[in-house]
């Protein structure tokens, strides 16, 4: 019997390029263990997911795609997102003339789901593209090749006016199968919509759970969630359960298949944004980026597990670390919503929070958000900042102006440098390049340099050069009637590079 030959370890790491595992196990090897020699590869695809950016006619949308210059990838490559298709529900139509109109809907949408909204041509330059309205879709794509490695993408939506008055900002996430969303509400003063979108061929089934401060909400509609191959659904939270909760955990996990999951969060008085998730459950957590000129902020936090967790809580200030006056520890209890009102705790000067246990032993792990507010009364406008894991060898963040961009950078151990590429401007401009020290314990607000001689927007690329983890975010306002509107985006790791181990042995299945 002939068999066809195979070299595990080759194989093994051509995988890891392509899904960007962080490592891989040689064969044989103890456990926790990987090959001794590895080498640094750039991943080879990456995929991202946009939800549609705004259900108001006001809506004006810029939709921005970069992927850095530098080393990595094959010579060729493509980097494209496409409309998601309609979610059409016609299964009890019995009226021909109306099955028939469906069915050519359907085929214009497929149509125009196979024309690219943006498509990155060469690393170094973003790509932009509008839409205006209610009608703007869900995006879905995939780079390859040199465009895959921090290929990265960002929605900013306008709205003047209405319920979701704002400035909404969301930087487009890799498909996973598990979310937490501190932060959420289903209180009758807010409509937040969690948005689910397949980037597959096939479909996906999602469940829902909503945990409030006295643990989980009834619920019996949030199981099971069909998301069709290749498009997105809006689920209002409200319509899950009878109880009416301010702060709550949402907690997204798929049964089968995978999805892009964020909360559009609209509030009566407070204006909208998007809740990305927070990083993993662990012990400790940073959320950077806190505005100098906040008027209130709020913490919302969540024990995934069976234990309770008690964290310590501290503002990583401009010149020093301490603990909020009346704050500076809070109990979360396992399955259970904790938050604490923080109020104007930066006092005119940046911050970043981090939460740590509050003894060294017991590092229950947790995940958590800050609701933010700037301005007072009809002025008040939000964003969310979720905690967010260090920016490591590299992490991007596209969509910068001429004016309104803020990086925030904090390093929670020990003193760091960053070095921060302003990239080349959309219709123009040449890259700029700056190096920043971060004081251990600090958080470090500056207004980036932008591009010499910028036409359109640019994107932020920041790599960490020396010294202990660093976190951040960057701040985008932008002045409407009197409203300082603004959105905030962290910026983790973008994992463009992957240590895989190298092929030294041929495992083959021999022939019989």
């Amino acid at each position: 019997m002939k068999s066809t030959h195979l070299s595990l370890i080759a194989g093994a790491a051509v995988l890891a390029a392509v899904t960007g595992f962080a490592t891989v196990t040689a064969p044989g090897a103890p456990a926790g263990s990987t090959a001794k020699s590895a080498a640094l590869l750039p991943v080879e695809r990456a995929g991202l997911v946009c939800p549609a950016p705004s259900n108001s006619e006001l809506a004006e949308t810029q939709y921005t795609a970069f992927t850095p210059a530098g080393e990595g990838g094959e010579a060729k490559g493509a980097a494209e997102l496409k409309p998601a298709l309609p979610v059409v529900d016609d299964e009890d139509e019995t009226d021909p003339k109306k099955v028939k109109k469906a069915e050519e809907a359907a085929k214009k949408a497929k149509e125009k789901a196979e024309k690219p909204v943006l498509a990155v041509k060469k690393p170094g330059k973003p790509v932009v593209a509008e839409a205006n309205g209610s009608s703007a879709p869900a995006l879905v794509g995939t780079a390859t090749g040199k465009l895959a490695p921090g290929w990265t993408a960002q929605q900013t939506t306008e709205v003047t006016a209405g319920g979701s008055r704002g400035l909404l900002g969301v930087t487009c996430t890799a498909p996973d199968t598990d979310f937490w969303f501190p932060g959420a509400s289903t209180a009758k003063s807010r409509q937040d919509y969690i948005h689910l979108t397949n980037p597959d061929d096939t479909g996906a089934v999602a469940d829902i759970e909503l945990y409030g401060p006295e643990g989980a909400l009834k619920s019996d509609v949030g199981d099971g969630i069909t998301v069709p191959a290749r498009s997105s659904v809006a689920v209002l939270l409200s319509t899950l359960t009878s109880e009416a909760v301010d702060q709550l955990t949402a907690h997204v996990t798929t049964r089968s298949g995978r999805i892009g999951a964020v909360v559009m969060s609209a509030d009566d008085s407070a204006g909208s944004d998007w809740i990305t998730a927070s990083e993993d459950p662990s012990g400790t957590l940073v959320m950077p980026g806190i505005p100098a000129d906040a008027t209130s902020v709020q913490l919302v936090a969540f024990a995934p597990g069976e234990d309770d967790a008690d964290v310590k809580v501290q503002l990583m200030g401009k010149n020093a670390t301490f603990s909020p006056a009346g704050n500076a520890t809070l109990h979360i209890k396992s399955s259970m919503t904790a938050s604490a009102d923080l109020k104007d705790l930066t006092r005119g000067e940046p911050g970043s929070l981090r939460l740590s246990p509050v003894r060294k032993d017991r590092a229950t792990p947790i995940v958590a958000a800050l609701r933010v507010v700037r301005g007072k009364g009809d002025k008040q406008e939000i964003a969310y900042i979720p905690a967010t894991g260090p920016v490591g060898a590299r992490a991007t963040v596209p969509d910068n102006r001429a004016k309104g961009s803020t990086l925030s950078l904090t390093a929670p151990g020990a003193t760091a440098k960053v070095k921060v590429t302003a990239s080349a401007g959309s219709g123009g401009g040449e890259p700029a390049v700056e190096t920043y020290t971060v004081k251990a314990g600090t958080t470090l607000a500056v207004t980036p340099k932008a591009p010499e001689g910028l036409k359109g927007s640019y994107a932020l690329t920041v790599e960490t050069t020396s010294g202990g983890p660093v976190h951040a975010s960057r701040s985008l306002a932008l002045a409407s009637d009197g409203v300082q509107m603004f959105t905030v985006q962290t910026l983790p790791d973008d994992r463009g590079m992957v240590e895989v181990p190298s092929a030294r042995q041929d495992l083959s299945v021999l022939d019989d």
